[in-house]
C-alpha cells in the first residue's frame, strides 16, 4: 500500500482530468441498476422524473434538457418486445440508439401535451449527439 501526501494525491487527482478534450455526449447503462444516465452537457443539473421510465436532467442555470437516467431498462423493453416484436430490429445485444428508446417510451404512454414535449426534446437530443449505450442480454 502507497502513501500518498495531499499534495501528492491532488497532483494524481489533477493528472486523471483531460482539460485538452472537449466534452462528448455520453450514454452509459449500469447493469446493476439496470439504468442508462445520458449526459448531454457538461454542466450541474437538477432531475426531474417524468413517467416511471425516465427522470430528465435540466441545467441549473437555463433550465434546458440536458440528459436523463431511464430506469428499468430490461423490464421496459422486454415489455416493448411482447407487444411490438418488430422492436428487436431497433433493440438488440450491443449499442443501442437512446432515439429508439425514448421514441418507443413515448408511443407507449397516454398523449400528455408536457409530456411529448419532453420526450421530443430528447429525441432529437440523442439523435444530435449520437450517443448509444450497450445493452446486454436484452431479449
Amino acid at each position: 500500500m502507497t502513501i500518498m501526501s495531499d499534495e501528492q494525491f491532488a497532483k494524481y487527482v489533477m493528472g486523471l482530468e483531460k482539460p485538452d478534450e472537449p466534452f462528448k455526449p455520453t450514454a452509459t447503462y449500469d447493469p446493476d441498476g439496470d439504468c442508462i444516465e445520458f449526459l448531454a452537457a457538461p454542466v450541474s443539473f437538477y432531475g426531474e422524473r417524468i413517467d416511471d421510465l425516465v427522470t430528465v436532467y435540466y441545467d441549473n442555470e437555463t433550465d434546458e434538457i440536458v440528459g436523463s437516467l431511464i430506469k428499468g431498462v430490461t423490464g421496459f423493453c422486454r415489455r416493448m418486445l411482447e407487444k411490438y416484436p418488430g422492436f428487436k430490429i431497433e433493440i438488440q445485444d450491443g449499442p443501442v440508439k437512446l432515439e429508439h428508446i425514448f421514441r418507443a417510451a413515448l408511443w407507449a404512454s397516454a398523449p400528455q401535451p408536457l409530456k411529448t414535449l419532453t420526450y421530443n426534446k430528447l429525441i432529437v437530443m440523442a439523435e444530435e449527439s449520437e450517443v448509444r449505450a450497450e445493452l446486454a442480454g436484452v431479449e
